[in-house]
């Protein structure tokens, strides 16, 4: 079960491509300048499970999909169920938005789970004095593109250029 706010199917803005997002509730960053305050609130949502949330994702062949929020890793264990249901019964890239950072995920057995099954990480929390509308998929220049299967298997954090 996920606490989800919403889906947003056909989205372009959240990596690249047709993407469809699903947004969670519940974040305790509480980012300064957050462009979605609306998603801290951990009883926000309304519970969805794993088959519900697949029917949708399952109904456009053409979408990949992105975990966003608040923030995927405070509920890693529906995500991560969710995210090998996608990799078991589609071809979809994940693409996952988080304010932790890659190496705190790592060192954090039930959502370095999850990790197993994302693509492309967006970490690090969202820093208004370093925001960058320049930047591709991300908001601040603290955050990283990070290449989840690369840095899982070469052992080091392995980014991605996307300006």
């Amino acid at each position: 079960m996920i606490s989800v706010l919403n889906i947003i199917e056909d989205t372009m803005v959240d990596g690249p491509g047709f993407r469809t997002s699903i947004y969670c509730a519940g974040c305790r960053h509480k980012c300064e300048g957050c462009h979605n305050p609306q998603s801290w609130d951990f009883d926000g949502g309304h519970p969805m499970t794993t088959e519900e949330i697949m029917r949708i994702i399952e109904a456009d062949p053409y979408a990949n999909v992105t975990f966003s929020g608040g923030d995927p890793m405070y509920q890693p264990e529906g995500f991560a169920e969710l995210a090998q249901a996608i990799k078991t019964r589609t071809t979809k890239t994940i693409w996952c938005y988080t304010g932790f950072t890659f190496e705190h995920l790592m060192n954090n057995p039930r959502q370095r789970a999850l990790l197993n099954y994302v693509d492309v990480l967006v970490d690090g929390p969202f820093v208004k004095s370093q925001r960058d509308e320049t930047l591709c998929f991300r908001g601040s220049r603290n955050q990283r593109l990070v290449d989840v299967p690369q840095s899982m298997a070469q052992g080091r954090t392995v980014t991605l250029s996307m300006g």
